[in-house]
């Protein structure tokens, strides 16, 4: 008699393993740990006094800090340096709510040391719109409807220009400074997410269905997404927004998480490209009006993953897993740095 395990037996087997709580706890928990001593997550939360400040932890939750302690002032949308010892972000007026599409332009841009200290204005509200770091920390990319602008990071000074293409917000400089990636309405949707060459200007789709908050990969080959997805709508459903990966040119769409209940937002990925940063709730844009939302981390080759019971998503991905997907704070746009970070006593 042959004793192998038939495959369809095999699969079944390990399906029901990779959907057990025992076994879910376990592999989160041991992500945690994997996770723990690689660098610093930062990102805007409420404070105690329902204002908004920088915190930084560790990407298993620990360590957490505030790191601007502003009660006067709200601030968001904080970017690292690429090589992790400077902080650029906003900083608005305490009555001003965050702007889940404005919020690159909004306030006064900030510059800082990576532990918050020794923040500086890089000029006034409204200026160094969408600004994102350049490779080597010398400039930084601008984008407003008048269009893209790089900027010298010591003076302040316009170096060059591109027209925007149709790029309207969420500008995001490569790490080998080739590209810019960036929110669209050039390609047939209003919310596509595309690629600019930062020389030339020249751009393609990367993903044409109601696009978001693009992050590259290190390798700058690809990107992640936020994705209201396709499939979804054409089942006549209103649609969550799910978190995909794609060739910078388009190429190999694939899905990294999805949940029925929570719109996926601010995908950003590790510095080393292994893992993944995301936020998501039932609120649009992750609600950075009121609370925000849960964040969670992920490993790339975990993907894909749905969680909670999505029948229909889980019909659409057979092969998806429901884990592990580590729980963090709530917050919003977080952004990782493995700099490891001196902070002042």
């Amino acid at each position: 008699m042959n004793s192998s395990i038939p495959i369809q037996l095999l699969r079944l087997v390990v399906i029901s393993l990779l959907h057990d709580p025992a076994t879910l706890l376990a592999d989160t928990a041991a992500l945690a740990a994997e996770v723990k001593s690689k660098g610093w997550i930062v990102f805007p939360a409420r404070t105690e006094k329902s204002d908004w400040d920088l915190f930084v932890m560790r990407p298993d939750g620990s360590e957490r800090r505030n790191i601007t302690n502003t009660p006067d002032a709200n601030e968001s949308y904080p970017l690292f340096s690429r090589d992790g010892k400077r902080l650029l972000f906003r900083r608005l007026a305490r009555g001003e709510n965050i702007d889940g599409n404005d919020y690159g332009r909004q306030g006064v841009p900030m510059v800082s040391k990576s532990d918050g200290t020794d923040a500086k204005a890089l000029g006034g509200e409204g200026d160094l719109p969408w600004a994102s770091w350049g490779p080597d920390g010398k400039e930084f990319a601008c984008l407003s409807l008048k269009g893209v602008t790089f900027v010298d990071a010591s003076t302040g000074k316009v170096t060059r220009t591109l027209k925007r293409n149709g790029f309207f917000q969420q500008l995001t400089w490569s790490p080998d400074g080739v590209w810019l990636s960036g929110v669209s309405n050039s390609f047939g949707a209003a919310w596509s997410v595309a690629r600019m060459n930062a020389l030339t200007g020249e751009t393609n789709a990367v993903s044409t269905t109601d696009n978001c908050t693009p992050d590259w990969f290190p390798d700058s080959k690809r990107m992640i997404f936020a994705n209201r997805h396709a499939s979804d709508v054409a089942l006549g459903k209103t649609g969550w927004t799910q978190m995909w990966m794609a060739d910078a040119d388009g190429k190999n769409p694939q899905l990294v998480y999805a949940e029925d209940g929570r719109h996926i937002y601010g995908g950003h990925v590790s510095p080393d490209g292994k893992y993944v940063l995301f936020t998501g709730n039932p609120q649009e844009d992750g609600d950075p009006a009121n609370g925000g939302a849960p964040m969670a981390l992920m490993r790339i080759a975990d993907a894909p993953i749905i969680g909670g019971d999505s029948a229909v998503l889980r019909r659409l991905h057979p092969n998806a897993k429901s884990g592990p997907v580590l729980t963090l704070p709530k917050g919003w746009e977080p952004c990782w740095t493995f700099h490891e970070i001196t902070f002042a006593k």
